[in-house]
């Protein structure tokens, strides 16, 4: 008798278990990507309005979307946040797949849409971390994931961005940096936007890393929007199959 309902028990649980449909693997992607902007209080509207306006242009540029379509998956997913002083952060856009022209540009759409999130202090570090976080949260698996970061300043709160860099590349996140040169330094803080040996190389020094990580400067505000497009090529040709790099 005892035999007999250890064998009913046994056959219940594999019926029931064959009922419950599996678990559905993540969709793979190239690359996952965040876009992290500064928003801090040295980025005025001008700097603002031309990051938005950079990043939706990039996102849709017929050379960017080349690059995607050249990889093996054919598609990335990109997630737009937002950072300024410590504890500020702001996912803007969610995790997305752009995979053609309809997703670049609905992406773009609802980027120029959004309102501004903050304007605070300038804590890199603080973006960082908050970027890392994103990536265990996507819904896409990918070999490569890489942090954006775009900024005018130094890191002047939360903790050393040294330290948020070490621990975002030694779980294997890449950070590549796009650094907004400044015509006129901050009065009250001039080292700020202008630190010794310029913004590029202290983005160099504390906040890139990775291999082949690098770092892009927007010299003026015309050059911003390609130097945008020329950094997203770049991130995204890394992720695509070597012998279509070299093609």
């Amino acid at each position: 008798m005892r035999r007999l309902l250890r064998c009913a028990v046994i056959l219940i649980a594999l019926l029931g278990a064959a009922v419950v449909p599996p678990a559905s693997a993540a969709e793979p992607v190239d690359l996952l990507l965040v876009l992290a902007s500064d928003v801090s209080r040295s980025v005025d509207n001008a700097k603002f309005k031309l990051q938005r306006e950079g990043y939706a242009a990039a996102i849709s540029n017929g050379r960017v979307l080349d690059a995607i379509a050249a990889g093996r998956n054919h598609r990335i997913a990109v997630l737009f946040m937002e950072w300024s002083g410590n504890g500020n952060q702001k996912v803007v856009i969610d995790w997305t797949v752009i995979d053609g022209p309809k997703a670049a540009q609905a992406f773009a759409d609802q980027l120029l849409e959004m309102p501004r999130a903050f304007a605070d202090r300038t804590s890199i570090s603080g973006g960082i971390d908050a970027a890392v976080a994103q990536f265990s949260r996507a819904p896409f698996t990918a070999e490569r994931q890489t942090i954006d970061v775009s900024g005018d300043g130094t890191n002047n709160a939360g903790r050393d961005v040294t330290q948020a860099r070490d621990e975002a590349l030694r779980i294997g996140i890449n950070i590549n940096g796009l650094v907004i040169l400044s015509d006129t330094p901050m009065p009250w803080n001039p080292e700020h936007t202008n630190p010794p040996g310029g913004l590029a190389k202290y983005y160099r020094d504390n906040v890139t890393g990775g291999p082949g990580s690098f770092v892009i400067e927007a010299k003026d505000f015309g050059s911003f929007g390609e130097a945008i497009v020329k950094k997203m090529i770049a991130e995204i040709a890394d992720a695509t199959p070597s012998d279509r790099r070299m093609q």
